[in-house]
This record gives structure tokens, sequence and C-alpha cells, in this order.
């Protein structure tokens, strides 16, 4: 175990000094790497400040001070969110866009440093262990706890999912409490469960059980953030909702979905899905799919 600490402690030094994490000036701009990561991580969509500080895992006064010197630079505004106005979100404003850009072009010029003097067996024997590296420490930090559907976690989770599924097909106008719901009540114990997925102490992902009184459970509200895919976490999510349906006694799962999620379609077919007639009225499914559990 020693050499294994002592072989992680050497990698994280090389990692920090390559990548110009103890210098003020990051990428060559008049803030350290932190500032930059906030201004990066707040994205071209806005976040909400207390999911800021869950991603960064940084207090709120060092949250504020970062937020304050973006603010005093005229890179971002502060304004209260559309759905609950006690939310604090930070948003970019154009010189903050601008800025990002630029640092997203000296981010790819960095990377483009490190593979230079590389052949390209070496540069695509970095690129993999890298991608390993990322998904193992990924995978061993997310956690997956289940929580009451009305909590803060749960709710600011669901309101990505359907500002998502609106994003992506805006003249469908999806409306969560329409057509085959999962109330509260319906993804409560006894009659359910809902759980997240939280990365440093952040929720990154969501799922749901509803159980029908017949053998049957379905699954719903299936949602990662953008930033969570591609490290096989909702395979693992997918495989946790279906334990719990096991543990209710169903011996069948059920998911409705849109085309507008291709990627969860191709997580449903690689996970034994199959396509089924209709099993309800939602009226934004495209596709409904069942799964035997025994």
């Amino acid at each position: 175990m020693s050499a294994r600490v002592a072989e992680i402690r050497r990698f994280s030094r090389t990692v920090t000094q390559r990548v110009g994490a103890l210098n003020d000036q990051f990428a060559s701009r008049d803030r350290p790497l932190a500032v930059s990561r906030l201004l990066w991580e707040i994205g071209t969509e806005g976040a909400e400040v207390v999911m800021l500080r869950s991603r960064l895992d940084v207090d709120s006064g060092q949250m504020s001070r970062m937020l304050r010197a973006l603010e005093s630079d005229e890179l971002i505004r502060l304004t209260p969110s559309d759905v609950d106005r006690r939310i604090r979100v930070a948003r970019l404003t154009e010189k903050g866009l601008a800025e990002r850009a630029i640092l997203d072009e000296r981010s790819d010029e960095l990377a483009v440093s490190i593979l230079a003097p590389l052949s390209g067996a070496q540069q695509d024997e970095l690129v993999a262990a890298m991608r390993t590296v990322e998904r193992l420490i990924t995978t061993s930090l997310v956690e997956l706890r289940q929580v009451d559907p009305e909590a803060p976690d749960a709710q600011r989770c669901l309101r990505a999912y359907v500002a998502e599924l609106n994003r992506r097909a805006p003249q469908r106008g999806f409306d969560p409490s329409r057509g085959a719901t999962a109330k509260p009540h319906e993804v409560r114990p006894p009659n359910g469960a809902f759980v997240i997925a939280c990365l440093r102490g952040e929720a990154i992902g969501c799922g749901a059980v509803k159980h029908q009184p017949s053998d049957v459970t379905d699954i719903k509200r299936m949602w990662l953030a953008e930033s969570a895919r591609g490290l096989g976490l909702g395979r693992r999510l997918l495989e946790h909702l279906e334990d719990l349906a096991r543990e209710h006694g169903s011996s069948v799962a059920h998911i409705e979905t849109s085309d507008v999620l291709p990627e969860a379609i191709a997580l449903y077919r690689s996970a034994g899905y199959v396509e089924v007639p209709p099993f309800n009225d939602e009226p934004f499914a495209d596709r409904w799919m069942a799964k035997s559990l025994v």
C-alpha cells in the first residue's frame, strides 16, 4: 500500500506543476486556476451558486470571494433563479463568454504542448491512461443515495433534467406534471424510491423507481449531468434502480423514453431492454421498453 501511495503523490506533483496549477496567472490570464475554473464551471448556460460550491468543494467564504472577483471584472452577473428566487444563479456576461473562450483556447494550447513532444503511439498511450485515471477516480468518488423526492438535491436534478429535455426539443414543451407522472408520493417508500448520484457533495444525477400493483416497476427520471457522462455512471445508476425493483419483488422493469435522448436509448438497449407496445399514455415518450429482472 505504501508504494501505491507514493506513486499517487508523485503523480499529483507532476500533474499540478505541468498544468500550471501553481501559477497565480493560470493560462497567462490575470487570475489563479481556481477562479478560472469557476468561470469555466459557470458555463454558457449559467449555474446555481450552491451547485458551484459543491462541484468545486469550496466553502461559502471562498466562493463569495471568487464570485466577487469575477463580478468586479464584469465577467459574471448574479441573479435569482427563474424557478426559485431564493436560489442565486451565476451567469456569464458577454465579456465573460469571451474570456471563457480565451481560456478554452489557451487550455487547448496547453494540451497540445503536452502532446507535441511525444510520438503518436505515446500520445495514444497518454490519452488512454488519462481516460482510465479519470474514470476510476470518478467512479471511486460517486455515491448513490436514496433521498426524499422533494429534497433540494432531488429537485435540483429534476430541474436540470426538465431543462435539458426542453433545450433538446423546445417545440415539444416537456412538462413533467403531464402524462405518466412520477409524483413525489409515487417515488417515495413504500411506493417507490428516489436516488441521486453524488460526486464531491454535488448531486450529478438522479433516477427513480415507481412500483406498480403488479410485478412491474417503472424506472423514471434517469438523468446525468453532462460532465458525468461517458464514465459508466449511467449503467451503474440503472443497475442500482433495477436492484431496488428486484428487492421490491418485481420481475419486469419498464422504461419510457424520448427520441431526443439517443444516449439513453443506447444505454437501455445495451442493458437488455427491448421495445414493447406502449404501456402508458406518456405524451412525451416515443419508445416504450421492458426488461426481465429474473
